[in-house]
């Protein structure tokens, strides 16, 4: 019992690295990051069930990602945090005051959109567009404390890795996903 539990968990581990190559592989555009976290999620969500999975249905579920809004999600999402990002350099090249304070906001939105958008790749259906998931997915990052730090700790596992070894941060992207999907299913706050 406890060894075959513990198979188990390796299993989504081991999946969940395998996946983190494919979101890599299927991210390199950038603009296509947040539709291979949606086709991502699903392939764990459908493995997890003992669903058909692959990388065919991986592709399948990317295009159907990007088709329903994705690259829109994906051009803003780079927009934004290419903002966040001139904020930064600014704050630190000027001494203006209130400076830091803007820095730190800075981060913290940046943040909240990364959760927002992990949360609505979660919930990502073939049925779906990603203009009805941002909506909630952002209130349930703000009314979720504890499963956006849960994907805060994630992306902090992402840093830590590309910090160690810039290769690792690929597989880590898995991780992150398994931890957006865990803080997804505590049923703190229902999906759309």
């Amino acid at each position: 019992m406890r060894g075959e539990r513990f198979r188990a968990a390796f299993g989504v581990f081991a999946e969940s690295l395998l996946v983190g190559v494919w979101v890599g592989l299927a991210a390199l555009p950038l603009v296509t990051l947040p539709a291979a976290l949606a086709a991502g999620a699903a392939h764990l969500r459908r493995w997890t069930r003992g669903e058909a999975s692959g990388l065919r249905y991986f592709a399948a579920d990317l295009r159907g990602a990007l088709g329903g809004g994705g690259w829109g999600v994906g051009l803003g999402c780079l927009a934004v945090l290419a903002l966040v990002g001139a904020d930064l350099m600014l704050v630190r090249a000027l001494p203006v005051p209130g400076g830091r304070l803007t820095g730190v906001l800075a981060i913290l939105v940046a943040l909240w959109l990364t959760v927002t958008v992990l949360r609505a790749a979660t919930a990502w259906r073939a049925s779906l567009r990603w203009r009805v998931l941002l909506g909630p997915a952002a209130r349930r990052a703000l009314f979720d404390p504890a499963g956006s730090l849960l994907m805060v700790c994630g992306l902090a596992v992402i840093v830590a890795s590309a910090w160690l070894s810039a290769p690792l941060a690929v597989p880590a992207l898995g991780v992150l996903l398994a931890a957006t999907l865990a803080a997804e299913r505590r049923g703190a706050c229902p999906s759309p």
